[in-house]
């Protein structure tokens, strides 16, 4: 028998459907013992069906084809044969208008083929029965698609944990009701959890998982089997690590599949940190911050001279630890830091990034350790500029040699300092991001997230402040120097 090609649904158990008391359905043939998943109605009178069904579905009939003398013949055997070859999970026969019993030839060729046989009482409209079935699938679909998103945010914090690679494990093997494994690059257990399988389930995972571990071109990143009425599932974890996840369970729901992702791109980026040995050196580097050594002297431990800050900020949905993460990981970098609504990468200054979908990023000048401070406030400024214009990724410029530089960076801070000292901060940023975009109040308005009277308003009490002119291109350019130099 073919494999139906089924919808992206969830099945509907015929069982489902018999315990509905408003259809009145009543199995009258075929298997008893095992349940049939039903993934759509489908209303035929055809007397051949075949070519006209996918598999899967409950076929409706009300008997309209059946001749006369049919009983004495093959016909049902045909009829029912057909059914079978194409896929069909069951057979409902309606008792009006115009057969008043269940022919007996079609219930005995329905227990000689397995093929379930559905008494549809006359009460019962076939549209009736179809409605039944969308309901359900669709209940079955929100369960499901709530199981993932809870299995989600369990996952989430799992990985957050202080062991996180065995706490991602546990939260996997509960929510499958099996056993998850992580399998290191040379085949060897690095971490398990949940009930343990059979001696031969669990070689034959060991197995599957070998599949999947990077060796040439065309490596799948994911294999599945079956083995003694027990599930399998291996992951391949990250691109060239050579771990991978193995899941074995005594049955496979809808969602798993989803679910077991998540766990595997949570373990690949924990795994990676493991493999490298980085995850320590960036403990290391946080305890002697924290005790109050210098970011130059800390810097050699995260295996870098100069390096990038890039804020980002997602396009559309609030950002959570594991879409933070997942930037970080994009831009080759773990070192994340989560700060309400936007992320901050310190990422190598080799790895030039690139533009994330869905996100808006602002990227520093190359900076050493001691000039972090600073290239941190160039990608909030860069990402500021990024969102004005919509584009992106904005970089901040290069120093190239001008004007300004004639002038000592201490005059230079001096005369900004007293410049700008009337204005308090909001004010300060106001005017620097004013000016950079030309005086726009829209684009203005969207980089600082305020209503456009607000920016009008703002400038024209820094006018009032500084008692000057702000629709003069000579103040414009001097408050513009003050701003560059008044903070770095």
């Amino acid at each position: 028998m073919p494999d139906p090609a089924v919808p992206p649904t969830p099945p509907v158990p015929l069982s489902a459907l018999l315990a509905r008391e408003d259809l009145g359905l009543r199995r009258i043939a075929g298997p008893m013992d095992a349940d049939t998943s039903v993934h759509w109605a489908h209303t035929s009178e055809m007397a051949d069906p075949y070519p006209y069904l996918l598999g899967g579905e409950l076929l409706l009939t009300a008997g309209v084809h059946i001749p006369e003398a049919a009983g004495s013949g093959t016909y049902f055997d045909d009829y029912v044969s057909r059914i079978v070859a194409a896929g069909g999970a069951a057979l409902g026969f309606g008792l009006a208008p115009v057969h008043d019993t269940v022919p007996r030839a079609l219930v005995a060729a329905c227990d000689a083929y397995g093929l379930p046989l559905l008494e549809v009482p006359p009460r019962t409209t076939f549209s009736g029965v179809a409605r039944a079935v969308w309901q359900l699938m669709a209940q079955a679909r929100h369960a499901e698609l709530r199981r993932v998103t809870e299995a989600q945010q369990s996952l989430a914090a799992a990985a957050s944990r202080p062991d996180p690679v065995r706490a991602v494990l546990r939260q996997l093997a509960q929510r499958v009701g099996g056993r998850a494994v992580l399998y290191g690059p040379e085949g060897a257990v690095v971490g398990e959890a949940g009930r343990g399988p059979e001696e031969a389930v669990s070689r034959a995972l060991s197995e599957l998982a070998a599949v999947v571990r990077p060796s040439g071109p065309g490596t799948p990143v994911s294999a599945t089997d079956t083995l003694a009425g027990t599930h399998l599932a291996a992951y391949a974890l990250g691109a060239g690590q050579g771990f991978a996840l193995g899941v074995a369970a005594p049955h496979r729901d809808p969602g798993d599949h989803t679910i077991a992702s998540v766990a595997a791109v949570l373990l690949s980026l924990l795994t990676g940190e493991h493999q490298s040995g980085s995850g320590a050196a960036r403990s290391s580097a946080l305890v002697r911050l924290l005790l109050g050594a210098e970011p130059r002297t800390v810097a050699p431990l995260l295996g870098a001279d100069r390096w990038l800050v890039v804020h980002g900020r997602p396009d559309t949905q609030p950002c959570d630890p594991v879409a933070a993460s997942a930037l970080g990981a994009a831009l080759g970098s773990p070192l994340v830091d989560l700060a309400q609504d936007v992320v901050r990468v310190l990422a190598p200054a080799d790895r030039e990034p690139a533009p994330q979908p869905g996100w808006t990023l602002g990227v520093s000048a190359p900076a050493a350790a001691e000039e972090w401070p600073a290239a941190d406030i160039q990608a909030a400024r860069a990402l500021s500029r990024a969102r004005a214009t919509r584009t992106p990724l904005f970089r901040h410029g290069t120093h190239r040699p001008a004007l300004t530089d004639l002038l000592a960076p201490d005059e230079a801070e001096s005369h900004a300092r007293a410049l700008l000292a009337p204005l308090t901060a909001p004010l300060t940023e106001t005017l620097r991001t004013w000016l950079s975009l030309h005086g726009s109040w829209d684009r203005t308005a969207v980089a600082l997230s305020v209503h456009r009277n607000t920016v009008r308003q703002r400038i024209a009490r820094c006018a009032a402040l500084l008692g000057t002119d702000l629709d003069d291109p000579d103040v414009r350019m001097e408050l513009w120097f003050a701003l560059r130099h008044g903070d770095g």
